[in-house]
């Protein structure tokens, strides 16, 4: 008898773990990064051939401005000659016009948006990196 509660025990909490780490998974999985404590929201894109730290601010609707930091694979600091910045709402489709971003600096590139509304959003950035060598690489944000 004792034997039978023991493995129904061993079952339940079998099934528990099973249960919590799935929903761990799941959390992990998600798309979406974080949005940081001054309400800004940052995300990481990379490709083969490039990566891009990405972070929106403010992460919540009404203007915003992003920034763009550009790198190598190997994290070192990446120069393009132009980065472009699509948007477009996923639930509803809508498309916001192409934004060409301003350089900052070697590897630093920002855009102001005048009006993002709440809800999930695809960004797609354009890096071209040579007149021949172009990248694009997207990933949805959160808008709050």
């Amino acid at each position: 008898m004792k034997q039978i509660k023991s493995a129904m025990t061993s079952r339940r909490n079998l099934a528990s773990l099973a249960l919590a780490m799935a929903a761990l998974l799941s959390v992990g999985a998600t798309p979406l990064a974080a949005a940081t404590d001054d309400d800004s929201f940052f995300t990481h894109l990379h490709t083969e051939k490039a990566m891009a730290n990405v972070t929106v601010s403010p992460g919540r609707a009404g203007p915003v401005e992003i920034a763009i930091q550009l790198e190598t694979t190997d994290e070192a600091p990446l120069t393009a000659k132009a980065v472009s910045v699509t948007l477009v709402d996923t639930q509803t489709g809508r498309k916001l016009a192409p934004v060409e971003a301003a350089r900052d600096g070697e590897d630093s590139w920002h855009v102001k948006v005048a009006q993002l509304t709440s809800g999930r959003w695809m960004l797609g950035l354009g890096i071209s990196i040579s007149e021949a060598d172009h990248v694009s690489i997207e990933s949805p944000i959160l808008i709050k």
